[in-house]
């Protein structure tokens, strides 16, 4: 799910197309090659949580199964966020990135939008073709199998400005496409690798994203 706009530059050529075209994580085609992002020093964060005692919590009685060609996922963890990611501060704005694709990730796996819709900016709702892409997948009974979502690599530039930015390596599965009844939607999403301008800014005690990118 990502989208295209004028080429920007981020710190010295880093440049991305942005939120009205391309491609991005959640299974929109894609129309630029893929990018990888080389491995950068940064802050090691573990991988967030699922929200304790929720049916999808593997210590719980409910099983978490993945989506197949027979049906949705089960008991899905939900992401929870890290204390450390509602801090102001260049560790802070790293979970919280990695929080932000994790949600992205679950939207994938169960069309549920609620956690992450809040995250974006309301004044440009970040990219409409990713919440539109999120709903069209679990319209009418339809869903997806694959597509997770991996940040291996966060570069945040952190600055003076208000407006911080990050450099992301994205990688996601396979993604395939069923309709209600068990017929295959569309062609399959290729697996990507791709590397992203993510821009935030901290508002209100929380952080938000006002921008992002593929980097070309």
């Amino acid at each position: 799910m990502l989208f295209r706009t004028a080429a920007l530059a981020v710190g010295s050529a880093l440049f991305l197309t942005g939120c009205q075209g391309g491609a991005a994580p959640g299974g929109l085609p894609s129309e630029t090659g893929t990018t990888t992002a080389s491995p950068t020093a940064g802050v090691s964060l573990p991988p967030v949580a699922a929200t304790p005692g929720n049916p999808g919590d593997p210590s719980s009685s409910a099983v978490y199964k993945p989506a197949d060609a027979k049906g949705k996922a089960q008991n899905v963890p939900v992401p929870v966020m890290p204390e450390l990611a509602k801090e102001n501060s260049k560790a802070g704005l790293e979970a919280f990135i990695r929080y932000w694709y994790a949600q992205l990730s679950y939207v994938d796996e169960t069309g549920d939008m609620s956690a992450w819709q809040p995250l974006i900016s309301e004044d440009r709702r970040l990219c409409l073709r990713l919440q539109e892409s999120g709903e069209d997948g679990y319209v009418d009974g339809r869903w997806l199998v694959g597509g997770k979502i991996s940040v291996p690599v966060v570069e945040v530039l952190w600055g003076a400005d208000s407006l911080q930015t990050a450099k992301v390596q994205v990688v996601q599965d396979q993604i395939d496409y069923y309709n209600a009844d068990g017929s295959v939607g569309r062609s399959s999403s290729a697996a990507s690798n791709d590397a992203f301008a993510f821009f935030a800014k901290y508002t209100g005690n929380s952080w938000i994203v006002v921008d992002l990118g593929v980097i070309a």
